[in-house]
């Protein structure tokens, strides 16, 4: 046991003397370590707080905007009469097309008290018959007022027993890229269905042509929505939704709403001339782009580049050049035609717009005032213009519209025939012309299967009759 005890004692001592002659003579002292704050070459902002106004739940009732809206908002159904396909041997027999009843849906929204409702033209064109169903389910016939196809605008009538809800309008010119809305429909008679979402892009053009200025919403919107609500936050109504961008026909991320300014000036036109007052700049040209800038050799990527000003027109009057760049109209920017073409539609003849202009690097504000459309497109004919009393006066004629480009499919065989720009149009199917809206009007309302029968006077005097199918 001694013998134990003793040979425990001497290890824990040679062990002791080991680590301390290692302490003492072998291990190096190691400096201390300070921790110290170095300026870094760049600091990337974090933070780290929570700012609870920023979330969509406590910033934003989606609640109270729904309620405001979804009582509204209406199921519009339309009868139209179109072609069934199915032949029979008595349509054979007696040479005539099969025709049969046919229903389309969409949805509109109530915008007074008294009945008056915005819709999409597309959701009630061609209409035999036109019903609207409230969110409580009351169904009333209803009466077209008006119409506007360049904008996809309708405005309907019901006769109800009381005040019903309505909407009121927003200023779509004041909503803000990534602001919330809610896209609020009547889509198959289910009563109100309200999607959320936010202002995706502004001033979105669909059909290349330049003529459309859409709000952009990734808010759900199918088929059946069209005419129905886009409202903001408060429950303002800053657009009528109309169309999807989809090649299956339903949503997929997408859709487009008529700003709430163009679809109130057209419904206040429609109300008070009976068709909708288009004011015209008189320019035409391109927006810029960095290709279209160096082609021009001009220095601006942004803007409206004006080619040619219309003869007569409130930029000719006004001073306004080719060359120049249009920047800013009023207090909206132009970065494109749409921009452009879109605050336009919200303007009626004589107003008067303050547009800023850059002119050899100048930048100079010109008042102009707007004036009526000049000139129309006529269907495979070409472009016409209102004519001078001096254009009327060669042609010894008091009335009719002047010819300014021959279409290009009858170009070659018109001016063959002695027919050339400057030549004097006075009868469309038989109806005497005096201006372009005459023009606008005999063609918007003559039947898609009835030929367009134009009368004019040529180059030598002599009156001349022509049939375009």
């Amino acid at each position: 046991m001694k013998k134990i005890l003793t040979l425990v004692l001497v290890s824990v001592l040679g062990g002791a003397i080991t680590l301390s002659t290692y302490k003492i003579f072998i291990e190096k002292k190691q400096p201390i370590q300070t921790a110290q704050t170095e300026e870094l070459p760049f600091a990337i902002p974090v933070n780290n707080s929570t700012n609870t106004k920023f979330l969509p739940e406590s910033s934003i009732d989606f609640t109270k905007a729904a309620e405001k809206t979804v009582h509204t908002v209406v199921h519009v159904k339309n009868t139209t009469l179109g072609n069934s396909g199915q032949m029979t041997f008595e349509d054979l027999f007696y040479g005539r097309s099969p025709q049969r009843y046919q229903v389309g849906t969409g949805s509109g929204v109530i915008i007074s008290p008294d009945g008056y409702i915005i819709t999409n033209n597309h959701v009630i064109d061609g209409s035999r018959e036109l019903s609207v169903t409230l969110n409580d389910n009351r169904t009333y016939n209803a009466e077209i007022i008006g119409t506007d196809d360049k904008t996809d605008i309708a405005l309907l009538k019901i006769e109800a027993e009381e005040d019903l809800p309505f909407t009121t309008f927003g200023d779509s010119d004041q909503a803000k890229i990534g602001e919330w809305v809610l896209a609020v429909g009547n889509p198959f008679n289910l009563t109100s269905t309200v999607t959320a979402g936010i202002i995706s892009a502004k001033s979105r053009d669909l059909s290349g042509r330049n003529n459309q200025s859409f709000i952009q919403t990734d808010a759900a919107v199918n088929p059946g929505n069209s005419g129905g609500a886009l409202v903001n936050s408060n429950g303002d109504l800053i657009g009528i939704n109309t169309a999807i961008s989809s090649q299956t026909g339903s949503y997929i991320g997408y859709s487009f709403a008529v700003p709430s300014n163009i679809a109130r000036k057209v419904v206040q036109d429609i109300i008070e001339y009976g068709n909708v007052q288009n004011g015209i700049l008189g320019v035409s040209g391109g927006a810029l782009n960095s290709g279209f800038a160096e082609k021009l050799s001009v220095n601006e990527t942004e803007g409206f580049y004006i080619d040619t000003v219309e003869e007569q027109s409130g930029a000719d009057m006004a001073g306004l050049e080719s060359g120049d760049i249009i920047k800013k109209i009023d207090h909206v920017k132009i970065s494109k035609f749409s921009d452009l073409s879109g605050y336009l539609s919200t303007k009626r003849p004589d107003d008067v717009v303050k547009v800023s202009i850059l002119r050899n690097g100048n930048e100079k504000v010109i008042p102009v005032t707007l004036t009526r459309n000049q000139s129309y497109t006529i269907p495979q004919f070409g472009i016409v213009r209102n004519a001078s009393k001096d254009d009327l006066k060669k042609y010894n004629t008091s009335y009719g519209v002047k010819i300014s480009r021959l279409g290009e499919n009858y170009s070659k065989y018109l001016r063959a025939n002695g027919v050339n720009e400057g030549n004097i149009v006075t009868a469309i199917n038989n109806i005497k012309v005096n201006n372009v809206d005459d023009v606008q009007d005999i063609i918007r309302n003559k039947s898609p299967y009835e030929p367009m029968r134009i009368e004019l006077i040529n180059s030598k005097g002599e009156i001349e009759r022509y049939n375009f199918k």
